[in-house]
């Protein structure tokens, strides 16, 4: 192994452990929202929603029915706004590469956290551009970070669902400043300081990741970040060997087109962008999406009222399952590997005659993307039942079923689409999903005002709805065997041309 291809392996590893740690303190951090609302309650946000109410024996209770829908809503926002944002955010980064995108990703990042720090319990409309700012960033941050699976080409998939492993486990941070404020650390202190991390990913940005694009597969000796001036002119030069390559491949490919059919040649063709966005695997891959992302977003929304009401407003056992669930969050990244270990499953395995391998790429995620809709559809049934401790279980399920999910989802556009468009391609998915995620708001309102906080008949209807996540892994099932079944028959038609002549 020369030197050069020694300098660049260490620094793509450089680039996945760094991005894996990023992913774990900072991309996911808004999804542990549960944690924070204990501590913005406490601090008194949107305190002035809260009532005096006298029940019929004349006894007096508070009333905090409004707090928790503001507190909701913030989730509900954010969460429309990332996913509306992810279609230019994508565009941005086809277009303009890796640093541009991870520069206004940081930029986000800091007026999110700065928001939070220099709000007041007056001051409590904040959080909704605030958390907006974070979530976007984390996911903007992340999607720079799942091309680091292209530099290992055999466990490519495996790394992305380990990213968005860490994406979800990174919701523990809002766990830590809940733990810290019981301490004694201000709200603003831990925010001030979760601001000046923004060095962390500016450092990431200039020194350990590219400025374009990780192409797949990458050359060897591919290097990129800020170098020196010989090590640049070598780069380019290595670049300019690249490019002469690749042409001579395309002129060779050119050549043998001229032997094959003309729809076996049109295959080779760099779908466009359009056709990518029309097609049957999309549009299903869509409604798995929505649907999934539906799921989880109703329930992020409403887990703190709901632990509140299955407690019955006994704070302390509140806070307990609270803490349960961003601990579970936190295992998150121990669970998203088996995902991806499904998918690459058959990388080891040699390809059957004529299969291409993005055909067995496909085929083998269709077991993964089942996997994930059974597991969204059991993870409805257990918030449905208005069982306290069942809720462990579904904490359990809800952490698994997102990291599957968000790995399946990234991972799945990669596979079926090409890389050229991935950002875009992502990005359109869940902004699209926007358009279902405003439903949130009617179905939260009803909850609190028409079912008096009771969402059981509500999430008995979302479970229904989670059914139709199945029919995208049954259509890319079917799907790849009609690309085997036509393989079977182009090979059985050349055997006879072959035969004759």
């Amino acid at each position: 192994m020369s030197g050069n291809h020694r300098r660049a392996k260490l620094h793509h590893w450089l680039t996945l452990l760094s991005g894996l740690l990023e992913g774990l303190f900072f991309t996911g951090i808004a999804f542990g929202w549960t944690s924070l609302v204990f501590v913005l309650k406490v601090d008194g946000y949107f305190g002035e929603c809260c009532a005096n109410t006298t029940t019929v024996e004349n006894t007096t209770h508070t009333d905090c029915s409004g707090q928790d829908e503001n507190f909701s809503q913030v989730m509900s926002v954010a969460t429309i706004s990332n996913t509306i944002m992810r279609l230019p955010i994508g565009y941005l980064f086809d277009r303009c590469g890796t640093t541009v995108t991870r520069l206004v990703a940081t930029s986000l990042y800091v007026t999110g956290t700065l928001f939070i720090a220099l709000s007041t319990a007056e001051t409590s409309v904040l959080l909704y551009p605030a958390l907006s700012c974070i979530i976007t960033a984390g996911s903007t941050l992340h999607m720079s970070n799942v091309q680091v699976g292209n530099l290992f080409d055999s466990y490519r998939s495996t790394i992305i669902t380990v990213y968005n492993g860490a994406f979800d486990s990174s919701a523990v941070v809002f766990l830590i400043i809940k733990l810290l404020h019981e301490r004694g650390v201000s709200l603003r202190s831990s925010f001030l300081f979760l601001a000046s991390c923004s060095i962390i990913h500016l450092l990431r940005t200039f020194f350990l990741m590219p400025r374009g694009h990780v192409p797949y597969p990458p050359p060897e000796t591919y290097t990129y970040g800020v170098s020196c001036p010989r090590r640049s002119r070598r780069r380019e030069e290595e670049e300019e060997n690249n490019k002469k390559e690749e042409r001579a491949e395309v002129e060779m490919s050119a050549l043998n087109s001229l032997k094959r059919p003309q729809h076996e040649h049109k295959k080779q063709e760099a779908a466009s962008f359009q056709s990518c966005v029309l097609s049957w695997l999309f549009l299903w891959h869509l409604v798995w999406v929505v649907t999934i992302l539906f799921c989880q977003c109703i329930f992020l929304s409403s887990v703190n009222p709901m632990l509140t009401r299955l407690a019955d407003n006994h704070q302390s056992l509140v806070s307990h399952y609270t803490n349960a669930f961003a601990i579970t969050q936190m295992c998150a990244v121990l669970f998203a590997p088996m995902n991806g270990l499904i998918m690459d499953r058959h990388k080891r395995r040699t390809l059957a005659p004529g299969e291409t391998k993005r055909e067995a790429d496909m085929r083998s995620s269709s077991l993964a993307l089942f996997l994930t809709s059974l597991q969204c559809f059991f993870f409805c049934v257990c918030f449905t039942c208005p069982v306290l401790p069942l809720q462990y279980l579904t904490f359990i399920l809800q952490v698994i079923n997102s990291s599957f999910f968000y790995g399946g989802h990234q991972s799945f556009v990669s596979i079926a689409f090409p890389m050229s468009h991935f950002g875009k391609m992502s990005g359109t998915a869940m902004s699209l999903s926007a358009l279902a995620l405003f439903v949130q708001f009617p179905i939260l309102h009803v909850i609190q005002h028409q079912l008096h906080g009771d969402p059981f008949y509500v999430n008995v209807g979302i479970t229904l709805v989670s059914l139709l996540a199945f029919i995208h892994p049954l259509h890319v099932r079917l799907h790849c065997r009609n690309l085997a079944i036509q393989r079977k028959t182009e090979q059985e038609v050349k055997k006879e041309g072959l035969t004759r002549c």
